[in-house]
């Protein structure tokens, strides 16, 4: 099996690295996270007309016709950049949801303004009981004589307080933790009876909670086949992770490549700390945390689309818990070679820090992915 780049891949990486580095600079990145909105408007156009932000979906939409394998280029070098911007909430999640499950009139509706940076579509399917149980959902979709009426609350939902619109996981039948009944609702923002706290994440980003009270839609605003939604949110979640896992991957050699050059600059008895060899173990392992973490996630995006839902689900989670691991191990061994430094805030490496913990809790902890990996290896 071929593991190399196609030629079009390669330049998709090589520009968003290359743009990023000009004009995403660790101190214009954190005016944006500083800012009122949090973010960057005329970036997110700026990525939407690279081509990143419709890199995974159909032409007919929009897009650039690619898919996960574009998207974790993308998302290595949004990484690498600590970009706050919600390239996996709204272009992964989002984007994603309506591509698989909507109909003409959806697609149309939403697609090609996700992907030239126009819209923004965030998921809203954690509650504030659930944990990282998808079947957990309270939320309450009623049917009416033309349409549907939401009541619920919905927490930690990423990039909420920028969307135009939100995909709402919610039960149409069915007791809280049973399978069957979980369906998916497009909702705009605007929307009355749809209320968005936001706040500032533990990396600088964007989440908010979402609440709904008696909110009035359409019968066109069901996305996909009512009750069945679960798979496909089960899906959308194993390629949320595998992007976070390439955003990851990104910080994680921006720290190695950051604490090699400062080690190599850092002197004690007037000689570079890198010359010394205990500095050197240190930096061969994180080489070899990054590299590992390489495959990793290539091995996660190749299942990604695996048409075994148990398959695909296994290999993700087995990603996820493994570079969980690695990528806290990256991020203490960066903070301790800098010394105390490495957590001021006028140095980024603090902040890398920061993003790489948030990513070891996001969509489930290593423990969690070990238990559903588990669960997953008895079932067959």
């Amino acid at each position: 099996m071929n593991f190399d780049l196609s030629e079009e891949q390669t330049m998709l990486r090589d520009a968003a690295q290359k743009f990023l580095r000009a004009e995403y600079g660790f101190d214009a990145r954190n005016k944006i996270a500083a800012s009122e909105p949090g973010m960057s408007r005329e970036h997110w156009r700026r990525f939407g007309e690279f081509g990143w932000l419709g890199v995974a979906l159909p032409e007919a939409d929009g897009g650039f016709g690619g898919g996960i394998v574009e998207t974790i280029q993308v998302a290595e070098a949004l990484g690498a950049a600590l970009v706050v911007e919600p390239y996996l909430a709204s272009t992964v999640l989002g984007a994603q949801a309506v591509a698989r499950a909507g109909s003409p009139a959806q697609r149309s509706t939403w697609l090609p303004g996700l992907a030239s940076g126009e819209l923004i579509l965030s998921l809203a399917h954690t509650e504030v009981d659930a944990r990282h149980d998808l079947v957990h959902v309270q939320t309450r979709a009623t049917a009416t004589g033309g349409g549907w009426v939401l009541s619920g609350r919905k927490s930690g939902v990423l990039g909420a307080p920028w969307a135009d619109g939100f995909v709402v996981v919610a039960r149409t039948s069915g007791a809280v933790n049973e399978r069957r009944g979980i369906s998916l609702f497009l909702v705009g923002a605007r929307t009355p009876g749809v209320q968005v706290a936001g706040y500032k994440v533990y990396d600088g980003s964007r989440a908010g909670d979402l609440r709904l009270d008696d909110v009035v839609l359409g019968e066109g605003a069901l996305l996909g086949t009512e009750g069945e939604g679960l798979a496909l949110l089960e899906h959308l979640i194993d390629l949320g992770v595998v992007a976070a896992c390439a955003d990851a991957l990104g910080a994680m050699g921006a720290l190695l490549r950051k604490t090699g050059e400062y080690v190599s600059t850092r002197k004690q008895f007037d000689a570079p700390i890198a010359s010394f060899q205990v500095i050197q173990h240190r930096l061969v392992d994180m080489f070899a945390a990054v590299e590992a973490t390489r495959s990793l996630v290539l091995m996660a995006a190749l299942h990604a689309e695996h048409l075994d839902a148990a398959t695909r689900s296994r290999a993700v989670s087995a990603a996820k818990a493994a570079i969980g691991e690695r990528a806290r191990f990256v991020a203490q061994q960066a903070v301790q070679l800098h010394g105390g430094v490495g957590m001021t805030e006028e140095l980024d490496i603090g902040h890398y820090f920061r993003r790489l913990t948030l990513f070891c809790n996001l969509f489930g902890s290593s423990d969690h992915h070990l238990q559903r990996f588990a669960a997953l290896r008895a079932a067959t």
